[in-house]
């Protein structure tokens, strides 16, 4: 029996879905090493949740993510207001294999380029990690630059919203989970009903 062929809240074709987990596996291929060379300085760990802000919002693209593979945690209460609504009692992630971009990079040393002539550069890290190097003595190399993924995740939301940008705040995906798989027979069962009526 086959399913609908999108998303049928977010419009997200199951395609787009798949290559948006492609993105999320290049993701954190690319920020382990980044891990492993900052291991002494990251604090993130389960139950660390001071960057799980309650207002983080999503593309639509990633939303589809979690609503594909989580519809039991969704289906559940959200966590208490002034965190993110993902988190369960003990601080931790109930979507964890299928978070978001940011919340996979969060805790790195990150840069970006800011526009600006005179300071070219934008550099920050979690300030809950334990002290380490200047962030501005790092090689760029050894921090994650902001730019290029967000690049990618926002061609993947345009090819569906024609560059609308439509972003979903994570707590509002609480009680919509999708409907159970479509059944290929309903359209037919509907079609004879026209017919023949429900006779």
């Amino acid at each position: 029996m086959s399913g609908p062929s999108a998303d049928p809240d977010l419009g997200v074709p199951h395609a787009v879905i798949d290559r948006v987990e492609a993105l999320h596996a290049d993701i954190d291929a690319a920020a382990a090493p980044l891990a492993r060379a900052h291991a002494t300085r990251l604090q993130c760990a389960a139950g660390c949740a001071g960057c799980c802000t309650d207002e983080l919002t999503v593309f639509a693209v990633e939303a589809a993510v979690i609503r594909r593979h989580h519809a039991d945690v969704l289906d559940q209460q959200p966590g208490p207001p002034g965190a993110c609504a993902l988190l369960d009692p003990e601080g931790r992630c109930r979507v964890y294999a299928h978070r978001p971009y940011v919340c996979r990079t969060q805790g790195l040393p990150l840069r970006w380029d800011t526009g600006d002539a005179a300071a070219p550069e934008g550099r920050d890290i979690c300030p809950l990690n334990a002290p380490g190097p200047a962030l501005d003595a790092l090689d760029p190399d050894d921090c994650w630059t902001l730019g290029p993924i967000e690049a990618r995740l926002r061609d993947l939301q345009e090819s569906i919203d024609g560059g609308a940008g439509d972003r979903v705040a994570l707590r509002s995906l609480f009680g919509a989970s999708p409907p159970p798989p479509e059944d290929p027979n309903t359209s037919l069962r509907d079609a004879l009903r026209g017919l023949f009526g429900d006779g």
